[in-house]
């Protein structure tokens, strides 16, 4: 046993998946509050991996596995961008053969493993009573799997495709939005001054929220989004029209990467897939440049329009949190804590309709959180709806949970 029990208890706390500004904040909130409260917090380092990794022997370094985290090392990392636990995109209930870490590959030989005993085990060990994983649907899917089995987890919503079911906000989201508009707001005088369209890719897999909210901020003319398949006619002649319309000569289109062209396929930018089977997207927005640019002329008496092309990618999750992704996160682990100290878990924290609340955990796995169409996006001008907002949540469109 790692950890003497003298306090009133242990606390582990990890992030996994892509890194989002607004996660330092969290640990943070979770570590002064907790430390406060007479708990010990260990760190888990590089998301589910750490916990994973772990070799359950006094004598044996695990300094790559977890930390113990204390007020100093947490105030230094609250106000930066990032993960300073570090992350991954591991996922322990389902770990290729050739991933199983060293020590344990004469029990686990199977070409896909399942070790969730070895991370229950692995948190036994330290003395861990509860577990708070901060992370998007993937990471706290495997949350809900620990739950089911024995383990108290109190889970914190991440992502900067604001898509984790049952809160209005996850953390990273307003920063993401934030970069998105003022990239796009520092790209468009080149635009203007060669005349051009322009095309952005954003993130979002199988939501468009990361398209949705900008082009409602006025970043952009159209967003295309994973929810509606589009038609790149429709689109070409729109922005023709935008372009033509607008003194300045130039238009732009936000592209999700996960967007459809009508009858098509995701566009991935390799066969690769991660843990939780998702193979990296791209591309999607050098398709439709290439697209708008051949087809531009048909509407602009046959004269064809050139296309500024830019991926927005790690430009928008890279940084320090903006202020929302500074309070957010610090009210997420307060609550949190909240939950620990009345002996609550299975438990996710949430923002609805602008409150702070907590809702059972396994909605991340029971529902999905997408853009909804009929309500918040026009087929016909391939833009958000503008209209009936009284009374709609902070960022407009909620989760449906």
């Amino acid at each position: 046993m790692v950890t003497q029990k003298k306090t009133k208890g242990v606390i582990g706390i990890l992030t996994g998946g892509g890194d989002v500004p607004g996660l330092n904040p969290a640990i943070r909130a979770v570590t002064i509050r907790a430390n406060r409260e007479g708990y010990k917090v260990i760190g888990l380092r590089r998301g589910w991996a750490g916990i994973t990794e772990i070799i359950r022997d006094p004598k044996v370094d695990n300094s790559q596995c977890f930390q113990i985290l204390t007020d100093e090392l947490v105030n230094k990392a609250g106000r930066t961008g990032g993960t300073f636990l570090h992350t991954s995109r591991t996922r322990p209930s389902h770990v290729p053969k050739a991933a199983v870490p060293e020590h344990l590959k004469d029990t686990y030989k199977e070409e896909m493993n399942d070790l969730t005993p070895e991370v229950i085990k692995n948190l036994e060990w330290l003395g861990i009573d509860y577990l708070i994983p901060i992370g998007g649907d993937d990471t706290l899917s495997y949350g809900v799997h620990l739950y089911k089995n024995g383990v108290k987890v109190v889970a914190i919503p991440k992502t900067m495709d604001n898509d984790v079911p049952g809160t209005d906000y996850c953390i990273g989201f307003s920063t993401c939005v934030t970069r998105t508009i003022q990239m796009t707001n520092s790209l468009r005088t080149s635009a203007g001054s060669h005349e051009r369209l322009m095309v952005l890719e954003v993130f979002g897999r199988y939501a468009g929220f990361t398209a949705m909210l900008p082009t409602m901020a006025g970043a952009a003319n159209r967003c295309v989004i994973p929810e509606y398949e589009f038609d790149i006619e429709q689109l070409a002649q729109l922005l023709v029209e935008d372009r033509n319309a607008n003194p300045s000569k130039y238009s732009i289109v936000l592209v999700s990467e996960g967007a459809l062209f009508s009858g098509g396929e995701m566009i991935f930018s390799s066969d690769e897939r991660d843990a939780y089977g998702h193979a990296k997207l791209g591309g999607i927005g050098d398709l439709v440049s290439a697209e708008l640019k051949e087809l531009s002329g048909k509407f602009n008496h046959g004269k064809s329009i050139n296309v500024i092309n830019q991926k927005l990618g790690y430009m928008v999750r890279g940084g320090d949190p903006d202020a929302i992704d500074s309070i957010v996160p610090m009210a997420f682990g307060n609550l949190a804590l909240d939950l620990i100290l009345k002996g609550i878990h299975g438990r996710i924290v949430v923002l609805k309709n602008g409150r702070y609340d907590n809702v059972p955990i396994e909605v991340v796995t029971s529902s999905k959180k997408v853009v909804k169409v009929s309500e918040y996006y026009n087929i016909e001008r391939l833009r958000p709806y503008y209209h009936s907002f009284e009374m709609k949540p902070f960022f407009l469109m909620a989760a449906e949970y």
